[in-house]
């Protein structure tokens, strides 16, 4: 599904704030930090809570191996103007339709358009990279603030359906949203992200605006 620009760990997206990149096992305890708070954990369906001691470093091997695969794609979020640290994950996960946005972010970093940032950049990678034709996304009902990315990154509301969620011990309600190619392209707003096929070179963007496709 993704070419092999993607597939090499040194790859990577810049933003004006933000670089998406490939996760290392040395980002265990980063990830753990996000991913124990309560409020991150109880809007997502299969972030358990209290989380445990050994999960990030398995779901970091799961998420490099699916990006190794090119059938998904997973990143962390570090901001560019300090340590790099993790402070967020997001992820395009194949489906039978196309592929499923999904992010999360810390909360002491929410609030600043972060996980907008993030997720107009991934959906610029998903049509740019693949041949995907629709993305999808669901949050929980009661998740305003993904809600709002998704729709200021140019989701349409869908519907509300129940959804298996293994972390929360049953169903959730979940609002459904999906963002067309037609729509992504008439769209004429974002531009892509730097792509930096090895982390010492500094490239130009490597595909126009999409107002000049």
């Amino acid at each position: 599904m993704f070419p092999e620009l993607t597939r090499d760990d040194v790859f990577r997206l810049e933003t004006r704030r933000l670089w998406l990149r490939w996760p290392e096992v040395a980002d265990a305890d980063a990830v753990t930090t996000f991913a124990s708070h309560k409020d991150v954990a109880e809007m997502t369906a299969h972030i358990p809570h209290p989380y445990p001691k050994a999960e990030a470093a398995k779901r970091i091997d799961g998420w490099r191996s699916k990006n190794g695969s090119g059938l998904g794609l997973k990143l962390l979020l570090t901001k560019t103007g300090d340590d790099r640290q993790p402070i967020g994950l997001i992820g395009l996960d194949p489906i039978p339709t196309g592929l499923a946005l999904g992010f999360v972010l810390s909360p002491t970093h929410a609030g600043q358009g972060l996980a907008t940032e993030a997720a107009q950049a991934m959906i610029d990678t998903a049509f740019m990279l693949s041949s995907v034709t629709a993305l999808e996304a669901s949050c929980r009902v009661i998740n305003s603030a993904a809600r709002r990315v998704l729709e200021k990154s140019g989701f349409a509301y869908e519907g509300t359906a129940l959804q298996h969620a293994p972390a929360r011990e049953g169903m959730i309600s979940s609002d459904r949203f999906r963002l067309s190619r037609r729509t992504w392209v008439s769209l004429k707003q974002w531009r892509m992200p730097r792509l930096e096929p090895r982390p010492q070179a500094v490239l130009v963007p490597a595909v126009p605006d999409i107002d000049r496709v």
